[in-house]
């Protein structure tokens, strides 16, 4: 190593040190930071002994409360009030609770803990006919969890909180009187559980959840208010709001699929999962159809339980600081109606003193129109596909704005369905004519096609059989790309409605014909047994679907001749039908229509295309290209150019390895 090396390395240490030195904190840093780190780790050692402590002396109060000792139980209220410090004041068992109704819905919450124990749309009912249910009755639906200042920690679903309405008088009598909220009413509930202890209360003192409800809304405003808690509630650590939902199910589902692991199956399970929208990015959610869970270190601006065609909302306006989502199968849950457990433990900046969390729910529907209104990308959680296959577009910009405008003649959702799909195919045309009039114009070159594959039978000859087949699809004027390109250009349209229909919750029990509800599956015969990947019952539109599309290949098979010598691919072609048969037996109604239409339409096309493609102007076309060709050769494209090449080399190739075989 040189001079200059060693000095070049000499002074790259140094800065190195000198940085570290330069960003190293003082000595009053240190110690503040070893403060902090102390008095976190202790916090967090106190909060685990008191969660035990409050654990055991739960228990104690219910082994108490069955034996019906009064005067044990209230030498136990004390020892609890102890261990919930500033807040002792607010322990309780207050099980009364605040009902209020509007048009769209009934939300029902409890003094014990200050939640919103549950919520009923009043639009909208079960399979079975029964009310739809959206937040299930628990203690454990929503707690806020932080510190005291004497490291105490605290849930607020241990806390009984004094609830109070506020709002125009008349309308508080209103609720009062069990009345819903008409159109323009606004009532604010509020919920406050005070400081004190066994000396006295402080009624300036106190955690506040602020309820705010509207007359004509799925919306609920949600503050927590921190009233004079400085000295009270530590402040430098984020607080955790837990939100949690056991989900009832509300849709039907095929018997045989609760068991299943198969996704098509079981529509509503495979469409429910936890959504979320961090502040810096796209729209996010845990797996879909199965039990996951993941930590968002990052902000996020709002938490979504979703399921197939409801979901409730958790939103902040000063956005979330972290998040742990998990969806979770509680195998041990007894009801008949259950679908999974969703819960979040939510970061929660809190600033000390008097300061405001500002918050709000929404518990309704999945209606597109309806969430894309509210400006805060709802309206990403419906599966409406892929961005980047252009499937998302297609459906809001094409496929929903025509449905909409449909609605408001009023018809049937089957009618609606059937006249978007002839509209659709209308439109997919101009494509599907050139792909189906290629097919009939290979039908015609049939004979000179069969007198190639004599010519050349060898495998050696593949090149000039290539040839002579490309001169004479160009002669007749047929593209291959102009047959492929039609329908590779279809398929994000069909994707796109595959994945909307079964989203659309405007066709949430319509019926049509014999079904009932066209947002799932339709049965005609139920089983009584479950077929796997097949189900429980016969579904007629799946039927349908399978018979145009069984008629449909075998016509197809039949024309085209030169499949035939191809057993591998004739029976792909047969056994499509029978796959779809079997994976869309358990889909929507509404899907199976739309696809028996499309079918139909589709073959009906092709077997007009074919009849109407004249064999005589094929053949003039063909003589007029010779004739031409005579008079001024045709110039080559460069793609021609480039294939002609690659397959000449390809030849050469060939031959090659022959002579080298044949020296061996």
């Amino acid at each position: 190593m040189n001079k200059q090396s060693i000095i070049g390395l000499i002074l790259i240490f140094g800065i190195f040190v000198g940085y570290m030195w330069w960003i190293s904190p003082s000595e009053e840093e240190r110690a503040e930071m070893k403060r902090k780190h102390d008095s976190a780790v202790a916090a967090y050692m106190d909060s685990v002994e008191n969660v035990k402590r409050m654990a055991e002396l739960k228990r104690e109060a219910d082994s108490l409360a069955m034996a019906g000792d009064s005067t044990a139980i209230n030498d136990m209220a004390k020892r609890q009030r102890v261990n919930l410090g500033a807040f002792g004041y607010a322990f309780g068992e207050d099980s009364s609770s605040t009902v209020v109704s509007n048009s769209k819905m009934m939300v029902r919450l409890c003094n014990r803990g200050g939640r919103i124990d549950e919520v009923v749309l009043n639009d909208y009912t079960t399979h079975d006919s029964m009310p739809l249910q959206l937040i299930t009755p628990s203690r454990d639906n929503m707690s806020l969890l932080f510190a005291t200042e004497d490291n105490i920690t605290i849930e607020t679903k241990n806390l009984s909180f004094v609830s109070s309405l506020v709002g125009d008088e008349a309308v508080v009598e209103k609720v009062r009187a069990g009345q819903p909220l008409a159109e323009g009413d606004t009532l604010s509930v509020s919920m406050r559980a005070y400081v004190g202890d066994s000396t006295g209360v402080s009624d300036n003192r106190y955690l506040e959840y602020l309820y705010t409800f509207y007359g004509d809304s799925y919306e609920v405003g949600f503050d927590i208010n921190f009233r004079n808690l400085d000295g009270v509630v530590r402040h430098f650590d984020n607080l955790d709001f837990t939100w949690h939902n056991a989900l009832n199910r509300q849709e039907k589902v095929d018997q045989g699929s609760k068991n299943s692991r198969n996704p098509n199956k079981d529509m509503e399970r495979n469409n429910s999962s936890i959504y979320y929208k961090p502040a810096k990015d796209g729209v996010d959610n845990l797996r879909i159809g199965r039990d996951d869970n993941e930590s968002i270190k990052t902000k996020v601006e709002w938490v979504a339980f979703k399921q197939q065609f409801f979901c409730a909302i958790l939103a902040c306006d000063s956005l979330f600081e972290n998040a742990d989502l998990g969806v979770v199968t509680n195998s041990a849950e007894g009801r008949a109606n259950y679908l999974c457990d969703m819960n979040g433990v939510i970061g929660v900046a809190y600033n000390g003193g008097n300061s405001t969390i500002p918050m709000h729910f929404y518990f309704g529907p999945t209606k597109y129109r309806d969430l894309r209104a509210m400006h805060n990308h709802y309206e990403r959680m419906l599966p409406l596909g892929w961005g980047f296959f252009l499937t998302q577009w297609i459906s809001r910009y094409a496929i929903i704005p025509v449905f909409n405008f449909l609605e408001q003649f009023n018809w049937n959702y089957g009618i609606i369905i059937i006249i978007l799909t002839i509209l659709l195919r209308l439109v997919l045309f101009p494509l599907t004519f050139k792909s189906y009039q290629g097919s009939a114009i290979m039908q015609i070159l049939r004979p000179e096609m069969e007198v190639i594959n004599k010519k050349y039978p060898n495998p050696d000859q593949a090149m000039q059989k290539q040839q002579e087949m490309s001169r004479l699809q160009k002669r007749a004027g047929y593209s291959p790309m102009a047959g492929c390109l039609p329908l590779l250009l279809q398929l994000p349209i069909i994707w796109a409605m595959f994945r909307f229909y079964p989203a659309s919750i405007e066709l949430r029990q319509q019926p049509f014909l014999w079904c009932n509800d066209l947002s799932t599956y339709d049965s005609i015969l139920d089983l009584g047994f479950n077929i796997p990947l097949y189900g429980d019952h016969v579904s007629l539109f799946c039927l349908l679907m399978f018979g145009v599309q069984f008629f449909y290949t075998w016509y197809t098979m039949r024309i085209n001749g030169s499949t035939m010598n191809m057993p591998g691919m004739k029976f792909m072609m047969y056994f499509m039908p029978f796959m779809m048969l079997f994976l869309f037996n358990s889909q929507s109604a509404a899907l199976n229509l739309y696809y028996f239409m499309s079918l139909s339409i589709t073959m009906l096309q092709m077997i007009l295309i074919r009849k109407f493609t004249s064999e005589k102007k094929v053949r003039a076309r063909m003589a007029a290209y010779d004739i031409k060709s005579k008079d001024k050769p045709q110039k080559k494209s460069k793609f021609q150019a480039r294939m002609e090449a690659m397959m000449k080399e390809a030849q050469r190739q060939q031959e090659l390895q022959q002579k080298q075989q044949k020296r061996k």
